[in-house]
């Protein structure tokens, strides 16, 4: 080897390093912790952190939390996937005919506005407690998102390749799966993610409103028996599994354009 090559330096060890989203809500909850240990806080709505965390770890280890999860998750994707799968057929359809869009107009901008929890006494009357009621809730407030999104995109696609379609007489259904549905999977992605936020919310609304069920009817109770820190619990915990739905989500809409990219380039 030659004597004056030079030498490569060599590999530090990689650092972690707390991604830069996280500081604001670590700084503030720093600040927290210190505002009740200094000024000696006593509420009955409000906990310290470090509070927070530990009841969080004790619902966690009676398997409270969990079991409240997946009542909650049940419901959600239960209703997401009925009121998402009527809402793209149904946007399908308003998108191919504008027929069907001028007979159904009418009626969608008069149901749109409705809050879907101003349906729970409807659907508690026909339903009862439990999934039912609560899965209906979320069907009507999920179906919006994909109807909306799938029949705007439908309108934007490129007039030439309906036109293609037509030459070469395909089937609506072969319509539907070859051209309509690959061009307008951007647009189907972001609404379903919206439709999941939804629905989550939605869910956790009924359970805290009426249903005794899952993570709502834990903060409920929570409040109820003046334990702010359980019931902060319970809400962090919410907010972590709308975190980690939509990073699902994010990492299933990357991971099948990055294929769809490589077959292209095949």
């Amino acid at each position: 080897m030659s004597g004056n090559m030079a030498l490569r330096p060599s590999a530090s060890p990689r650092r972690f390093r707390v991604p830069t989203g996280l500081w604001l809500p670590l700084c503030a909850l720093l600040l927290a912790e210190l505002w009740f240990a200094l000024f000696d806080v006593q509420s009955a709505a409000l906990a310290p952190p470090s509070s927070v965390t530990l009841a969080l770890v004790d619902l966690l280890r009676s398997g409270e939390l969990l079991q409240a999860t997946w009542q909650t998750l049940v419901a959600t994707l239960a209703g997401l996937c009925i009121g998402g799968l009527a809402g793209l057929v149904l946007g399908t359809i308003l998108g191919l005919s504008r027929t069907a869009d001028r007979l159904i107009e009418v009626t969608l901008e008069v149901l749109r506005p409705v809050p879907p929890v101003a349906l729970i006494p409807l659907s508690l009357m026909i339903f009862g407690f439990g999934y039912p009621l609560e899965a209906s809730i979320v069907v009507f407030g999920a179906i919006w998102p994909l109807l909306i999104l799938t029949r705007d995109a439908i309108r934007t696609i490129e007039p030439q390749l309906l036109e293609y379609a037509a030459l070469l007489r395909l089937s609506l259904w072969s319509r539907v799966r070859d051209i309509i549905l690959p061009a307008i999977m951007p647009q189907l992605f972001v609404a379903v993610r919206l439709a999941t936020g939804i629905s989550l919310i939605l869910a956790v609304t009924v359970e805290i409103t009426i249903n005794p069920l899952g993570l709502g009817s834990g903060i409920m109770r929570a409040g109820i028996a003046m334990n702010p820190a359980r019931m902060l619990a319970f809400l962090v915990w919410i907010a972590l599994t709308g975190v980690v739905l939509n990073s699902g989500l994010l990492a299933v809409q990357k991971r099948f354009f990055d294929y769809a990219q490589e077959r292209g380039a095949e």
